[in-house]
């Protein structure tokens, strides 16, 4: 029996995996974190990264930051109060038509903002037509399904607040999903 014990212990520290906390659903910045929003998993885990021991210590606790399904969850991510979105950036909505974005848009993803096709025909550009505003950067907060067959669907992103009024200005936004590499938005 000693030895069957012994075995585990050192092949729990042998294999580096600790049971840590990740969560089990997306949870929007300020939500309260319950008991079914977590799930216990062995990873493993940098320094950082919540363990299983602590789960009380992060219960009833706000989200600090939009939490996303399946990531492990930091000591950093919860807090008294939600401070998102961190100063310089801001969240816009977007109404998006059907096949104006990916269907599989996830929360996280980097996507690019883009004015869509405006009431001009092709190739002809109306005498008094300004510029169509240029693209935007950002990353998906929030995507919510189209409340009826051909409605719009609400994509929230994560962009600089400079670059706001630019993205909501855009009628008919499209958004692409872009590479990870190069990310530099929180």
């Amino acid at each position: 029996m000693v030895s069957a014990i012994g075995f585990t212990v050192i092949a729990t520290n042998l294999s580096g995996r600790d049971e840590v906390l990740m969560l089990a659903k997306d949870v929007p910045a300020g939500h309260v974190l319950t008991t079914k929003d977590l799930r216990t998993v062995q990873a493993a885990a940098d320094a950082g990264v919540v363990s299983a021991d602590d789960r009380a210590v992060v219960l009833g606790r706000e989200a600090k930051v939009p939490l996303v399904a399946g990531s492990l969850l930091a000591a950093g991510h919860v807090g008294e109060k939600s401070n998102f979105p961190p100063v310089g950036w801001s969240q816009v909505s977007l109404a998006v038509e059907t096949g104006a974005a990916p269907s599989d848009l996830a929360l996280g993803e980097r996507v690019g903002v883009l004015p869509g096709p405006s009431g001009t025909a092709p190739g002809k550009v109306a005498a008094d037509a300004e510029r169509p505003p240029a693209a935007v950067i950002g990353t998906v907060t929030g995507v919510k399904a189209a409340e009826s067959a051909g409605a719009a669907r609400v994509v929230t992103v994560l962009v600089e607040t400079g670059a706001a009024r630019r993205a909501t200005a855009m009628e008919h936004p499209r958004i692409v999903v872009l590479s990870a590499e190069g990310r530099d938005a929180p």
